[in-house]
């Protein structure tokens, strides 16, 4: 008998309340997530991604159905579950080094352990020479380097990471996704990234799921069995994204021409 997967979730749905009336983020979503596997999300705006991510971390409940992470259900935030969001949200006053240090203070652990921790995953997003700089002297990259060292202090099980590279220039972004491949490789955690962008998912993800475009269920599911390292000029690569963008690019056509049969 298979293993049960290590992060489910099972029926869950989320609706929110607005001035105009019911929004149904998520609805009736099942998901399977292996341990260490890289599993990136992609859907259009305003499908219900950053609610998928949030629901996952415990910020906010769901309103049906369950979410069980190694057996146990979710019910509410947890140093096993970090979220990286697109704005880094880093302390200012305080210099890398300690920003990469305060969760671990936070906790209790001793000075002596919290920073030689710090200094290794500051030597593995290549920021060494930069532990004593403060926040605004680093650029938009090194900023998201240093929230992923400083999600990484606290070791979690899984990185929740919501559309972190969107805001970089294509250069930055591609640098990181090999920084990130690299770090992924050499702790074996598990990674749900969200992106609307197609080939940054397929140049990252074991597997790729599309989201509808009404009511954040998934609908199509994309193995991505390529080689690593990756590159987004790859030409298989930019085969299966091309599936995919195509896929999306039909589902928005179906939801809107759905909608304006309501509104018809």
């Amino acid at each position: 008998m298979p293993p049960l997967p290590w992060l489910q979730l099972i029926g869950v749905s989320k609706v929110f309340l607005s001035q105009a009336g019911a929004i149904t983020a998520i609805s009736d979503a099942n998901l399977a997530v292996r341990k260490g596997e890289f599993l990136c999300v992609v859907g259009s705006s305003g499908c219900g991604k950053s609610t998928l991510l949030n629901l996952i971390a415990g910020l906010v409940s769901p309103d049906r159905g369950r979410i069980l992470l190694d057996g146990e259900p979710v019910k509410g935030p947890g140093p096993d579950r970090m979220v990286i969001f697109q704005e880094p949200a880093l302390f200012p006053w305080l210099s890398v080094l300690d920003n990469v240090t305060f969760g671990p203070k936070m906790r209790g652990v001793s000075n002596a352990e919290r920073t030689g921790r710090a200094r290794e995953l500051l030597g593995m997003v290549h920021l060494t020479a930069f532990e004593n700089a403060w926040v605004h002297e680093l650029s938009g990259g090194m900023r998201q380097r240093v929230a992923l060292a400083r999600a990484l202090a606290l070791e979690p099980e899984i990185l929740l990471m919501d559309e972190p590279f969107a805001a970089l220039d294509a250069q930055t972004r591609d640098m990181l996704h090999e920084e990130l491949e690299l770090l992924w490789q050499k702790t074996g955690k598990t990674i749900l990234f969200i992106t609307h962008n197609v080939r940054e998912a397929v140049r990252l993800g074991e597997r790729v799921l599309l989201m509808s475009a009404a009511g954040g269920a998934f609908i199509k599911e994309y193995p991505v069995d390529l080689p690593r390292n990756r590159h987004l000029e790859d030409v298989e690569l930019v085969k299966i994204a091309s599936v995919i963008r195509d896929d999306l690019k039909e589902e928005v056509r179906r939801v809107s021409r759905l909608k304006g049969y309501a509104n018809g």
